[in-house]
C-alpha cells in the first residue's frame, strides 16, 4: 500500500533522514524511536509537508511524493497529528463533519462514516453536541481519530497519539487502534511508547538518528535485546 524508498530528507543542511526504505501493507504497522530520531518528519514529508531531497514515496502504486498535501489526503491518507488540533468551540459532530468536507468520497458516505466512527468510539456518540474543547484529553483524542477516520481513508496514520494521556487511557486507546484495524484500514503509527504500541501492529521499525535501526514483527521486536534495554526497560 505505502512503499518509501531510499528517502533522504534535510533540514537545511542537517541530514534528518538518511536513505530510508519501509512498506506499510494491509496491516499495522508501527514506527518507534526517541525524540529526535525524524518520527514525526517522516510523517511530514509523507504528508507532502516536507520535500525529501531524494527518495521516492508510492501510494497504492502511484508515486505521491511531489504532490500537494490535500491530494495526498484525497488519495486515501488521512492523520491524526501529535497536536489536537480541534476546533474548540465547535461540537463533536462538527468536528467530525470536517473530516469528510474536503474529501469527495467521503461526502458521500457521511451516514456510514458516522456510524463507523460511532461504533469505535460510542463516547463520541453520546457526546456529539458538546463543544470539543470542552471534553478531556483522552476523548479529544479519540475525537481526533474519530475526524481522521471520517476522510474514509484507507491508511491512517497516527503521531504520537499516547502523548499527554493516563496509563488507563493509553491502553484503551490501542485497543481502539486494533478495532480500526480489524475493520480493514491499515495503521502506521508513531510512538515512544514501544511497550503499548507493540500491542497494536503487526510489524515495526526502530527509528534511531534518522537511521531504521532494526525491523521485525512485534513479537520479534518484544523480544529483541536492544529494544528490551532501550525501550522496555528490561
Amino acid at each position: 500500500m505505502l512503499e518509501i524508498r531510499n528517502l533522504n530528507v534535510y533540514y537545511g543542511k542537517l541530514h534528518v533522514i538518511w536513505d530510508l526504505s519501509m512498506t506499510v501493507g494491509d496491516e499495522g504497522v508501527g514506527l518507534f524511536g526517541p525524540n529526535g530520531a525524524g518520527k514525526t518528519t517522516l510523517i511530514n514529508t509523507i504528508l507532502g509537508l516536507v520535500t525529501p531531497k531524494g527518495g521516492q514515496i508510492f501510494f497504492e502504486g502511484r508515486r505521491i511524493d511531489g504532490l500537494d498535501t490535500h491530494k495526498i489526503v484525497r488519495e486515501g491518507i488521512a492523520v491524526v497529528p501529535q497536536e489536537r488540533e480541534l476546533f474548540p468551540f465547535m461540537s463533536v459532530k462538527e468536528n467530525l463533519e470536517l473530516g469528510a468536507a474536503f474529501v469527495p468520497h467521503a461526502q458521500s458516505r457521511m451516514n456510514e462514516l458516522f456510524n463507523f466512527v460511532y461504533e469505535i468510539f460510542p463516547v463520541l456518540k453520546r457526546r456529539e453536541s458538546q463543544l470539543a474543547g470542552t471534553m478531556s484529553g483522552g476523548e479529544q483524542r479519540m475525537l481526533t481519530i474519530g475526524r481522521a477516520l471520517m476522510a474514509n481513508p484507507r491508511l491512517l496514520i497516527l503521531d504520537e497519539p499516547s502523548v499527554g494521556l493516563q496509563p488507563s487511557i493509553v491502553a484503551e486507546l490501542f485497543h481502539k487502534l486494533k478495532l480500526i484495524r480489524q475493520n480493514g484500514v491499515s495503521i502506521l503509527l508513531t510512538e515512544q511508547n514501544v511497550r503499548q504500541g507493540l500491542k497494536a501492529i503487526d510489524r515495526g521499525y526502530i527509528l534511531e538518528n534518522g537511521r531504521i535501526a532494526l525491523e521485525g514483527t512485534s513479537e520479534e521486536l518484544a523480544a529483541n535485546e536492544h529494544v528490551k534495554k532501550s525501550y522496555l526497560g528490561l
